[in-house]
């Protein structure tokens, strides 16, 4: 099934279909995020190290 793309990747329920799709393809968690955080046209913010 086709990954969400555009406008509607970047909202939350966009975000959250193609983190599903991704599982449900057989991907580990951590790259369907990443996966889904490169659809949305966005880079995961990493924490701050004190």
């Amino acid at each position: 099934m086709p990954l969400v793309k555009g406008k509607a990747a970047k909202s939350k329920k966009g975000f959250s279909e193609n983190v599903k799709r991704e599982m449900e393809a057989g991907k580990p968690q951590k790259q369907a995020v990443a996966i889904a955080y490169s659809e949305a046209g966005e880079k995961k913010r990493k924490k701050k190290k004190d």
